[in-house]
């Protein structure tokens, strides 16, 4: 078995999700005292966001390669990202390394596509929804369709997010607010739904959703689990 170095605290209300479902996947895989051999560093969320807002991305995509780097030396051999937002930063750690960084957009990609899927929306923060390092990634890789909510609902799914899910809070009305934009979306094309923020799963599941909802921290977990197993 693979070691998998995790990169989590961002934040650790997802992360620790990361953690239980690699090592459910390999028990349920393996059978019985079987876990997960991996590594975990946890950053202090506020000192990332804080970069995040500056915009000091150089000085983020340092912090992050530096960490990457030490999970490396410690002895993992393939690198999970547990969050959306940073991968795009991902060239800055795959610079660093020597070890695969597992991408968790490719992971959630493959499902969709493997689901029969081409025009998907995008929820996350205004980082993932308005650049192009992930919507770029999952049309140029995997010729999907992305659609994103219009200024207002991309500002509402980034403020839910910083405010209250990374914090814990899950309100049913941020919840029936979300629906609505899911809704919308579908309305307008979407066959399907990237729960494209690692927090985004704490609120809002299929059972939610007018359309099938791929929720990125699960899958992304799950294939650095089954990455590790190979």
């Amino acid at each position: 078995m693979r070691t998998l170095g995790l990169i989590g605290g961002m934040s650790w209300e997802s992360s620790q999700h990361y953690y239980r479902i690699v090592n459910q996947e390999v028990r349920d895989r393996l059978g019985g005292l079987h876990s997960a051999k991996c590594l975990m560093y946890s950053f202090d969320f506020a000192d990332i966001e804080e970069l995040q807002s500056a915009g000091a991305w150089d000085e983020a995509g340092e912090v992050l390669a530096e960490v990457a780097a030490r999970l490396e030396r410690a002895g993992a051999d393939g690198l999970v990202l547990c969050t959306n937002t940073m991968h795009k930063l991902a060239g800055a750690i795959e610079a660093r390394v020597h070890v695969p960084l597992l991408h968790i957009a490719d992971a959630t990609a493959a499902a969709v596509v493997a689901a029969g899927v081409r025009r998907v929306a995008l929820l996350g923060t205004r980082f993932t929804m308005e650049e192009t390092f992930y919507r770029g990634r999952l049309a140029e890789r995997f010729g999907l369709d992305v659609r994103v909510p219009d200024a207002a609902g991309r500002a509402l799914v980034d403020r839910v997010i910083f405010q209250e899910l990374v914090v814990g809070v899950v309100r049913d009305e941020s919840r029936a607010r979300y629906r609505a934009i899911i809704d919308g979306l579908a309305r307008e094309g979407a066959e399907a739904v990237i729960l494209g923020c690692t927090e985004i799963g704490l609120l809002v599941g299929p059972g939610d959703c007018a359309v099938p909802a791929f929720d990125t921290t699960d899958l992304h977990a799950r294939a650095a689990a089954r990455w590790a197993l190979e």
